[in-house]
């Protein structure tokens, strides 16, 4: 039956994709914070069956598409932390290292500052700096954790891991969390609950 009506109605799916993916490039040209950094993304949360076109048009609109599905990268929240034994961050990266091996990257999802330094000792690649209120409280903590893992503090090795910021971010509070500190700005705003944009198809006569 599907079927049957596309092959009727064709011009009808061509509308709705292309309302859809550009009514995501609207809105990026208005979050987007145009500086080198940092880069804004997506999420993984996509509308159910579009996801495809949806990275495509946050890519096309010149932000990063994030993570394509779970196989992407591992990302360890207050959950799969706590199911460790012991609950632990290091814990729990350590085992999300086993089991996806060198190949995986991982990112550990924190609340706070004591939270990231003890995920990026623990060898994760990102932190995400998750629900931060305020964003000149944010970029401190960004600020400290990237001149604590520089090598210039005694105690501490070098290390390199991206921080991401994430919850709570739109459109108009977006600025507050550029600095030269955070790598990602991360939102689901760009693509979810925007407003498609009004096309139609019309044949030429």
């Amino acid at each position: 039956m599907a079927a049957s009506w596309l092959e009727k109605n064709p011009r009808r799916p061509v509308c709705w994709a292309r309302a859809r993916t550009s009514s995501l490039l609207k809105v990026l040209r208005h979050s987007s914070p145009n500086r080198s950094a940092p880069r804004l993304a997506g999420t993984r949360k996509t509308t159910p069956g579009f996801r495809l076109a949806e990275k495509y048009a946050l890519a096309v609109g010149g932000a990063d598409p994030h993570r394509h599905d779970l196989s992407s990268m591992t990302m360890l929240k207050d959950n799969h932390i706590w199911a460790c034994s012991p609950s632990t961050i290091t814990q729990a990266v350590a085992t999300a290292k086993a089991a996806g091996g060198f190949s995986i990257k991982v990112e550990v999802e924190c609340q706070n500052e004591e939270e990231a330094v003890e995920a990026v000792r623990a060898g994760a690649e990102v932190v995400m700096l998750d629900n931060y209120n305020s964003g000149a409280e944010l970029r401190e903590a960004a600020r400290r954790l990237k001149e604590r893992f520089s090598g210039k503090v005694e105690g501490e090795e070098r290390r390199d891991f991206l921080i991401e910021v994430s919850g709570g971010v739109t459109e108009e509070n977006v600025a507050g969390f550029v600095c030269e500190w955070v790598d990602v700005v991360s939102t689901s705003s760009i693509h979810q609950g925007v407003k498609h944009v009004d096309f139609s198809l019309k044949v030429v006569h």
